[in-house]
């Protein structure tokens, strides 16, 4: 009887982060700590304990991520490993390490109880983020205090690479600095109930080359150690005790998958141009600089999307003109790349957290954000765009301004590009010899008026992820509403083609930088809608300029004024599977 409910099969659906298939057997990593014993400090003296107890073990701390960084130097390829300087940025932030002092010294607790209350001041803060990306930058802070409150209690962690060969991890969730320490040829992959696609974990996960499932959410109470498992981080899946039929299942999925991704990987360095030679550019979408190689080795011609908001992340003031240009020219000039687009920070009140001035919002989507706070807060903007032209020198630049909602914005915004500009030149700084300026089209406002906006900018970037959650009410965080979230939807298609033509009518570019460009099945529909570019995820790339070196623009074409006419969602998606499936069987074929 325990013999059969230990081989009792489950299957789990989370979030895929980076792809392949793989089997063996589970490891349980126990990430759970003890419960945390407060005690107040009533003898003389034992602040002061307090407080040297509390730098001791960040000193450690930082020794043990900078020898984790020092044993991993020899893995090529793994730029994410910066993870871990962000660690140690966060170790010495004064506002972390001071608040914790200060509540030592004031509420008079113990090291490790005032160091929950810091993270759990700072966990309450990034909580009222609704930009999902930010909001989980929590999972930085909380594996650093982890790390620091088992010096407090004098453990160590175990070593994931020292475990042995052929192992899954499975965990509630592993740090960046965990991942990087998976050795390729000792660990298969890993799946963790927490994190999402833009988690630091997920990253890694990808830079390694291991496929990983993650947001699986209580995977962790149903898996023993040695269970048998089955990943799939392409689709998300994770089986645990497969029976024969399922392990059949998935060793065939495996085969494919394998041979179509060497197969897709030739497309990587190969022009976008369809059969009948209609070429299409092909950009990556990145928010690290770490990220470059992989855009460059996956086929990216240029970049087409920099968040550059992580820029602001884990300070306690906001970054310098010097800090910015640091990071721009790491970008613009690069020998494999043919043009950086750097979008203007697309911040909030309720993403700034060293300045205390700002008022919580109750729809901060909806709020003071993107071009109206970089507009509010021109300090900010001016100190981020003085960089970008700076930085222009050293190659093709363009500038990207988010949220554009009115003319009066971006007349705004380019005056004060230009006035930046002359101020540089003013002081014999070199600049570039020209900054082309886009705008984000992701406010309906701004479909409605794009035959004006046009005129005023050298070229359109459609943000779909903003744009469809707008046009269609649809909160694409929000579980019990997603499912509407269509990208399919005949008003999404007739606004993206309104867009496209007034931007060729006034002679601009029209790209794309929203996750639809990198979605396999819509790659007819976007070369029918006649856009410009794509900018994508790096590794969606192969696959995409794989499909459109054999498809037809023509073909294209006329599927998309077919199915613009319909008037259902399920009619056109359905339509467009069968047509991808017909076309390309061996990209869609259903296993």
């Amino acid at each position: 009887m325990n013999r059969e409910a230990q081989r009792q099969t489950f299957v789990f659906k989370g979030i895929g982060v980076s792809p392949g298939i793989v089997k063996g057997k589970a490891y349980l990593y126990n990430l759970v700590d003890e419960p945390l014993t407060l005690y107040k400090l009533t003898e003389p003296g034992l602040v002061a304990k307090e407080i040297r107890r509390l730098k001791g073990a960040l000193r450690k701390t930082e020794a043990d991520l900078r020898e984790i960084k020092k044993n991993l130097g020899h893995l090529n390829g793994l730029d994410p490993l910066y993870i871990i300087d962000v660690y140690v940025m966060i170790l010495k932030d004064k506002s972390f390490v001071q608040g914790t002092i200060k509540i030592i010294e004031e509420s008079l607790v113990n090291a490790e109880w005032a160091l929950k209350m810091t993270t759990d001041r700072y966990r309450s803060i990034f909580e009222r983020v609704t930009d999902d990306y930010l909001r989980r930058r929590i999972t930085d802070i909380e594996y650093v205090s982890q790390r620091i409150l088992r010096h407090l209690a004098g453990m160590k962690k175990p070593v994931i690479s020292e475990l042995g060969k052929d192992l899954i991890i499975i965990a509630r969730d592993l740090s960046p600095a965990d991942t990087a320490q998976i050795m390729m040829d000792k660990v298969l992959g890993f799946a963790t109930d927490m994190g999402g696609k833009t988690s630091h974990t997920a990253i890694v996960a990808k830079a390694i080359g291991i496929p990983a499932v993650v947001g699986l959410e209580k995977l962790t109470t149903l898996v023993k150690t040695n269970d048998e498992i089955i990943i799939d981080g392409s689709s998300g899946v994770v089986i645990v005790n497969p029976d024969q039929e399922l392990l059949k299942r998935y060793e065939d999925k495996k085969k494919i998958y394998l041979d179509t991704n060497v197969l897709t990987l030739q497309y990587a360095r190969l022009p976008a141009i369809t059969q009948d030679n209609h070429k299409i550019r092909i950009g990556c979408n990145i928010e690290f600089l770490e990220e470059i190689p992989a855009a460059a080795t996956y086929g990216a011609e240029g970049i087409g999307l920099y968040r550059t908001e992580f820029i602001f992340l884990n300070r306690e003031h906001p970054p310098t003109e010097e800090e910015h240009y640091e990071s721009y020219s790491r970008i613009i000039g690069n020998d494999d790349l043919t043009w950086t687009t750097i979008r203007t920070f697309d911040l909030g009140a309720d993403k700034v957290f060293y300045e205390t001035r700002y008022a919580r919002e109750a729809n901060p989507q909806m709020g003071m954000r993107a071009i109206r706070f970089s507009l509010k807060e021109k300090d900010l903007f001016i100190a981020q765009l003085r960089a970008i032209i700076r930085a222009s020198a050293k190659g093709k630049a363009r500038v990207l301004f988010p949220m554009i909602s009115c003319v009066e914005e971006i007349r705004e915004a380019k005056s004060i590009l230009h006035k930046v500009r002359q101020d540089l030149q003013s002081e014999g700084i070199p600049v570039g010899d020209s900054v082309e300026v886009g705008i984000m089209i992701e406010v309906p406002s701004a479909v409605i008026i794009a035959r004006d906006l046009a005129r005023e900018v050298d070229f359109f970037s459609i943000g779909t992820n903003d744009l469809i959650q707008y046009l269609l009410a649809i909160d694409r965080v929000n579980e019990r509403v997603t499912y509407l979230y269509e990208p399919l939807h005949p008003a999404v298609l007739r606004l993206l083609k309104q867009v496209v033509d007034c931007g060729h009518e006034a002679g601009i570019p029209v790209a794309m930088c929203g996750e639809m460009a990198g979605e396999p099945l819509y790659a007819c529909i976007l070369l029918g809608l006649e856009l410009d570019e794509l900018s994508m995820n790096p590794s969606a790339i192969p696959r995409i300029k794989k499909l459109i070196r054999t498809s037809s623009f023509s073909e294209s074409k006329s599927l998309l004024n077919e199915v613009i006419n319909y008037s259902s969602v399920n009619e056109i998606r359905q339509r467009v599977e069968n047509y991808m499936r017909e076309r390309f069987p061996e990209e869609f074929n259903e296993q």
